[in-house]
């Protein structure tokens, strides 16, 4: 008989083949089918398909910091984010950064393994859903299974859609070779019809409302519908990704949180802005169900004593919240002059901060700048808070949506060795903001200029009436911040650079512009002129710098899946 191994805290981990490479642990202990065959058995199945989604697990393979649901070493690829600290720490994220893939690095196989645990952990799910007979029970619980099994298919297609906008060429592992142990499956291309397939079931048979499904963790019918949106937008099926999209809007689930900073602090989680959430939690001690993979992405030094200064948001990246008078973005010329920065200058040294260059408050929200509020703990001081010396590839700045308030100390601060934080900030995956730009995306590429327009304006519109950070001398505002509507889309090609110019500002450091780029087919051009304007501050920036090539577009399918696989798994092109 089939055993599925139950953990502490109910987190499930199966024993797989493939060479033993994504999950492969003794029994704790151990429940038969029979037992699980029922809705609080499931639920507990489901607990660890759920508990994926941060992807970490007690027998991670590759790279810890790699796993993080956030997606944050992905940044380092695109022009929002370097890799931070020093050069030689976590070297392999150093090559990643300078575009040295070798395909045997431990980050893109941390990253493909836990990705199939989560697929497999849904499989697990569904297989011992499917040997229930559903017409012996009771009407209540037989509806509880199905709504067990979109939950799983939801959970599924997630997973699948990551592993597809980051490897493309992926494997189907359907519940029938789970059951037979048969892992290695040939990864012939995309997994988008699985995707779409997991999803619709999702939308027929999951919650549709809020109301009917109160647990913010668990996905309702319009969060699968948001996702299904997402995924016609990245094969560019516009008119679908509309519609779906269009019925997430106007369903009246979800809506913009009237403070930005709500989309980053406990006071905000799971508000109206959150479609869905990687649930986290921490406290004081060495919690579990923090953040762990994002534990390397504080200030290296500051005020709580924290580690290890890496996810530098780039010098592009501030330049970009530069408005024209209007408080519109300057989407050909913001990267002419680079924003004031102390790049090169050390704590004891002067440096007075621009107060008078109109930008985004946005900005002071996603950087850590030197003589602004670093998220209430006070003015950041510059260089003592940076880890990285004057002689490594990053800059003078600090990430901040992915470090909690002051106030939040005591209750979201998980500590781990080193002075290493687990934060207990929820990490939205999808957000209304998000929404509504993929939205704008879709209108535009289909014409629908006014609703692009109506759209981009809503999440400017929030951004123009947001609190901004204040100065930390208490004279009123710590900048000259302007947000404006605009006026009019006048053509496609404007409204298309006003969109992803949006997406850029509003979500910035949030794991998003790599896979943006991506899908653009712009990331050649962009990350090459980032290379050219960063090394313009850090001259030693572009010279350790590799050239985009064509391949990186998807990442290499690890070398030790493809050996574990005995040849079934072939690799990416390029490659």
């Amino acid at each position: 008989m089939k055993k599925k191994f139950i953990y502490l805290m109910a987190i499930l981990s199966v024993t797989f083949s493939c060479g033993d490479e994504f999950s492969d642990t003794p029994a704790i202990g151990a429940l038969s089918d029979d037992a699980l065959a029922n809705p609080q058995g499931v639920d507990l199945l489901l607990t660890g398909a759920y508990g994926m989604l941060d992807g970490w697990r007690s027998n991670n393979k590759g790279n810890q910091f790699a796993v993080g649901g956030d997606n944050w070493w992905c940044d380092v690829i695109s022009d929002d984010a370097h890799k931070g600290s020093t050069d030689g720490d976590q070297i392999e994220l150093y090559q990643i950064e300078t575009f040295d893939w070798q395909t045997a690095n431990d980050y893109f196989r941390a990253k493909f393994t836990a990705l199939y645990a989560g697929v497999n952990r849904a499989n697990a799910v569904l297989s011992v859903i499917n040997g229930i007979d559903r017409d012996a029970l009771l009407p209540a619980d037989a509806a509880a299974i199905t709504g067990q099994e979109a939950e799983a298919r939801f959970l599924r297609g997630h997973y699948y859609f990551e592993l597809t906008k980051m490897y493309g060429n992926v494997s189907i592992v359907s519940v029938e070779n789970y059951e037979a142990l048969e892992f290695n499956q040939p990864n012939s291309g995309p997994a988008w019809e699985q995707i779409e397939s997991d999803f619709q079931f999702a939308i027929e048979n999951l919650p549709a409302t809020r109301a009917e499904q109160p647990d913010p963790g668990r996905p309702t019918a319009f969060v699968a519908r948001a996702y299904m949106g997402k995924a016609h937008l990245y094969q560019g099926d516009w008119a679908n990704a509309l519609t779906e999209l269009n019925a997430v809007i106007n369903s009246g689930e979800f809506a913009l949180n009237a403070e930005y900073l709500d989309n980053f602090n406990a006071a905000g989680e799971n508000g109206p802005e959150s479609v869905f959430a990687i649930q986290y939690a921490a406290d004081t001690g060495q919690s579990f169900n923090g953040n762990i993979g994002g534990t390397l992405n504080f200030p290296g030094g500051g005020p709580f004593g924290s580690c290890c200064g890496f996810y530098s948001p780039t010098i592009d990246l501030a330049n970009a919240f530069q408005v024209d008078g209007d408080g519109l973005p300057l989407f050909d010329t913001y990267n002419d002059d680079d924003f004031k920065n102390d790049y090169g200058i050390n704590s004891d040294e002067p440096f007075e901060p621009d107060t008078t260059t109109p930008v985004d408050p946005r900005l002071d929200y996603t950087v850590g700048r030197r003589g602004i509020d670093y998220n209430g703990f006070g003015e950041h001081v510059g260089k003592e808070w940076i880890r990285a010396g004057f002689n490594d590839i990053s800059g003078p700045y600090l990430p901040k949506k992915n470090v909690y308030q002051a106030e939040e100390l005591a209750t979201n601060q998980g500590a781990g060795a080193w002075g290493q934080q687990h934060s207990g900030i929820n990490y939205n995956i999808i957000r209304y903001a998000d929404v509504l730009l993929m939205a704008a995306e879709a209108a535009v590429e289909t014409g629908d200029l006014a609703t692009a327009l109506n759209y981009v304006n809503q999440v400017r519109e929030r951004a123009a009436n947001t609190s901004v950070v204040q100065a930390v001398d208490g004279g009123g505002p710590a900048a000259n911040y302007q947000v404006g509507l605009y006026p009019s889309f006048p053509d496609a090609n404007f409204a298309r650079e006003a969109v992803r110019f949006e997406r850029r500002v509003e979500l910035g450091m949030e794991g998003h512009r790599l896979f943006d780029l991506r899908r653009w087919d712009v990331a050649d051009q962009v990350i090459s002129e980032y290379v050219t304007n960063e090394t313009r501050t850090i001259d030693n920036f572009g010279p350790k710098m590799n050239a985009y090539q064509p391949q990186f577009d998807l990442m290499p399918i690890p070398l030790t899946s493809i050996d574990l696989s005995g040849g079934i798994l072939t690799q990416n092109p390029g490659y």
